[in-house]
């Protein structure tokens, strides 16, 4: 099961800095004003040979002082029901606040793991001011400076030795796992009841929790697989959260447990830039995908002008990725929802495609020898040979060339184009290597 740390803190302690630092990448803004990260962001991190997700849930900052501590609460209350363990940065330099013990005393309420962490400790002076964190009442407060890196490896073994990354869930292997995921009010609730024949709010006001992916067994009607969902009964006073924050922080759990994922969007408001936020968790993650239309019987015009539209306007937004199913359907009148079922296996099936070496030759050679990638600097490149890799999660596919280096992206993109005219792979993602020849 996937394991998602939640980074949480007042303003300007170092939160995306820190985020930027775990995973490696530097797709958090970092800036000395507070509030600077109003994007969820979210990625991977690996630390010996383990590999958790990380979220950065800055973004509610607010130019007045009357809402922004009651949006600071909101975060963290989110956070602390969707992760596994959250790491609340406090700032050294900045010293205690009242703003860090209104964190803490909820996070004391919680029964999440939480790791203090002590952040712009740049020299051992600030170590010793750390201390004064233990008022907090949340354990030895972690010195790291996420500037420079240092104390992160420290942190990172506390942060694997408290996860479980134990495999739990008793499930047979060979199974497709399918995930609905969408925005708020797409009809995920209304598909999953139609779909295992029993109303099963995933979304309800009972009291209470759930933070892991539940594995659903459907072998009705000629399928077999395992419907993934994020439960997660939002507790009635929590009506109030950030809505966007909230799907996106559910949707990771289902998007990582799941080999295909059917994306729902509401055909009465179209695409938005929420349903791309979840588009590209679904990317990141190279899951396969299928896009559901809900809510289909709310539209007047039903002409085939009005799908075109739809479905154009659908693929413009997800370029360069458009060879994926679009399904036109009614969750709530059952409108072709085993249409969904059977496009979600097809791709499932796209996604487990083998091609054989001599067939693959047989049709790309010719191909790339019409179009060969660009010369660089008086350089011709030569593409050789190709073939499919062995026992990888999506199609990947190797082409030998005696200059890798100079094949750009625009090229690769050539390469799966012609690949996916050719074979069915439709919904599934492929990745294209160059290696030396």
């Amino acid at each position: 099961m996937a394991n998602l740390v939640a980074i949480v803190g007042r303003p300007n302690v170092g939160k995306s800095t820190l985020f930027n630092r775990l995973t490696k990448t530097r797709r958090a803004i970092v800036s000395d004003e507070a509030g600077t990260t109003r994007d969820r962001q979210y990625g991977k991190c690996e630390w010996n040979g383990r590999e958790f997700s990380v979220v950065d849930t800055g973004g509610w900052v607010v130019n007045s002082d009357d809402v922004f501590e009651e949006e600071i609460r909101k975060q963290v209350i989110i956070a602390t029901e969707e992760a596994d363990l959250v790491l609340f940065l406090v700032d050294v330099a900045t010293g205690l606040t009242d703003w860090d013990e209104d964190v803490a005393l909820i996070l004391r309420r919680s029964n999440l793991p939480v790791v203090l962490v002590a952040n712009k400790t740049d020299n051992n002076y600030q170590h010793y001011a750390a201390a004064e964190f233990y008022k907090l009442g949340l354990g030895d407060p972690v010195c790291i400076s996420s500037a420079t890196g240092s104390g992160t490896g420290d942190l990172l073994d506390i942060v694997v030795d408290t996860l479980s990354f134990d495999k739990t869930d008793e499930i047979e292997e060979g199974i497709p796992r399918f995930a609905v995921v969408g925005r708020p009010n797409a009809g995920k609730s209304s598909i999953i009841n139609a779909f295992i024949g029993e109303d099963r709010n995933i979304v309800t006001e009972i009291a209470g929790t759930t933070r892991d992916s539940i594995y659903t067994r459907y072998d009705k009607f000629g399928f077999d697989f395992y419907l993934v969902d994020t439960a997660g009964i939002r507790r009635k006073n929590k009506v109030t959260e950030d809505l966007e924050f909230y799907s996106v922080m559910r949707s990771i759990r289902s998007i990582e447990s799941s080999d295909v994922c059917i994306l729902m969007i509401d055909a009465t408001r179209g695409i938005e830039a929420q349903d791309m936020n979840i588009f590209q968790l679904i990317q990141k993650n190279n899951k396969s995908l299928v896009v559901v239309v809900n809510k289909w019987d709310l539209v007047a015009d039903k002409t085939q002008k009005v799908i075109d539209t739809f479905e154009n306007a659908i693929r413009n937004r997800m370029a360069p990725f458009t060879d994926f199913p679009i399904v036109f359907a009614s969750a709530l009148t059952k409108q072709r929802i085993f249409k969904v079922l059977e496009t979600a296996k097809d791709v499932y099936l796209s996604r487990k495609a083998k091609i054989g070496t001599s067939k693959l030759n047989e049709v790309m050679l010719p191909l790339i020898e019409a179009y060969p990638p660009p010369s660089i600097k008086g350089k011709y490149i030569k593409i050789k040979y190709c073939t499919q890799l062995p026992n990888t999660q999506i199609p990947s596919f190797v082409f030998y060339a005696n200059l890798p280096q100079y094949i750009k992206e625009p090229y690769r993109r050539f390469l799966e184009n012609k690949i996916r005219d050719n074979w069915k792979l439709t919904g599934s993602p492929i990745n294209i290597f160059i290696r030396q020849k």
